[in-house]
């Protein structure tokens, strides 16, 4: 996808990512890929290797875990591992503090800095895709550079 066809809020992480090593390449999949599922299909990809960006409240401050398609965040165990109360944040927190919308939140290109837990069962696949901040739009990475984009920590989130 041209760099002109791109939605601005996908146009900053692009340049997120460039300032942070990545390429910076954003790609719409032809067909659009509400859930991941869907873009894994849409991809040609495992549904494990599509990573989800999802905003939650440890106590009361923001943070984002980056989960692998096919895990659902269990509330209490990983609040246990992040020593606090871990529960989802209302949709329009999660607008503010990305900047992007909630179906198309990307791992990075965030107006606030989120601490970050990338989860481990990404690190099985050699790539991974994750949204590029507008719905439809996505950006192929693998597990140890989500990592480093991110400043994030591995943690199992299953």
């Amino acid at each position: 996808m041209r760099r002109s066809s791109l939605p601005a809020v996908a146009c900053r992480v692009a340049d997120t990512l460039i300032a942070r090593g990545h390429h910076g390449v954003i790609v719409s999949p032809e067909t659009p890929a509400p859930t991941a599922a869907d873009a894994a299909r849409a991809l040609g990809a495992h549904p494990t290797a599509i990573t989800t960006s999802q905003v939650f409240l440890l106590d009361n401050d923001p943070v984002l875990l980056l989960v692998a398609g096919h895990h659902t965040v269990d509330l209490v165990r990983t609040g246990k591992r992040l020593e606090g109360t871990l529960r989802p944040a209302p949709a329009e927190l999660v607008e503010r503090v990305t900047g992007q919308p909630i179906d198309g939140t990307a791992p990075v290109g965030h107006p606030t800095n989120l601490p970050t837990w990338v989860d481990t069962a990404l690190s099985e696949h050699t790539e991974v895709w994750a949204a590029g901040g507008h719905p439809n739009t996505v950006f192929r990475t693998n597990f140890r550079e989500l990592v480093r984009i991110t400043a994030g920590l591995p943690i199992q989130v299953d």
